[in-house]
Parts: structure tokens; sequence; C-alpha cells
């Protein structure tokens, strides 16, 4: 998700291990144009613990949110909220077809956001640089 423009990018990986994490990370943010790509912060779980060499092969710098503070990821866990409200908690989350899951994020990134000045994410990440 970029924090600016608060637009959504979601993969379904086949296995919570950093090797798949890693390498679906790699593809979907390769994709994005490098201006678009500043920095990757993740959380602490064990499905990102390739740091480095994702630092390495992305060219980017990456950062962790400390433990339980969740505060430094406020973007993220809004992001998850407006997730859930599509993915209910219990929801068996390899159960969700990856149509569904398209179907979501356009939905959340064509939906205006009062921090964005009622533009949606999609307008302001896509939009033209002044000049």
């Amino acid at each position: 998700m970029d924090r600016a423009s608060r637009y959504v990018i979601a993969r379904k990986v086949h296995a919570c291990a950093a090797k798949p994490v890693a390498e679906q990370l790699q593809r979907t943010l390769r994709r994005l144009p490098a201006e678009k790509r500043r920095s990757l912060t993740l959380d602490n779980g064990r499905e990102f613990a390739r740091p480095i060499e994702l630092e390495r092969k992305l060219d980017l710098p990456i950062y962790f949110a400390h433990p339980y503070h969740s505060w430094e990821r406020g973007t993220n866990e809004n992001t998850n909220g407006l997730l859930r409200q599509y993915l209910p908690k219990a929801t068996d989350l390899t159960q969700v077809p990856p149509k569904q899951l398209r179907s979501i994020v356009h939905a959340l990134n064509h939906r205006p956001r009062k921090c964005l000045n009622f533009q949606s994410p999609f307008e302001v990440f896509h939009a033209k640089p002044p000049g």
C-alpha cells in the first residue's frame, strides 16, 4: 500500500513463509514505477524474515515497525480494518478466490477518502505530477 495515496495492492501467497512472501513482494514491487518505490515498512512476522535479500534485490530501504507499536503502521492498520468490512475476521483467506480479492482491492482504491480531500486512492496514486 502506498502511504501517501492509500492505494492498495494485494496478492495471494500460497504459503505464509519467508521465501514465497519475498518472491511475491519482489514481483509486485518491480511492476511499480521507480518513483513509486521509495521504501518498504514491514511488521515483525516470520513471513518477512528475508529483509536483506529483499533490500538488495529491490534496491529499496526496508524498515521494521517496533513490536506491539501498531501506531507506527497506522495506515496499514486502517486498511486492514477496511479489508475486514469485506472479509470478516473469521474468513478463511485461503478460500478467497483471486477474482474476489481483485474486486475488493478495486472497491477500496476507488472509494473516496476524507484524508485525500475526497479523492480516491486511485486518483491520487495515478495523478500526473505538476509541470
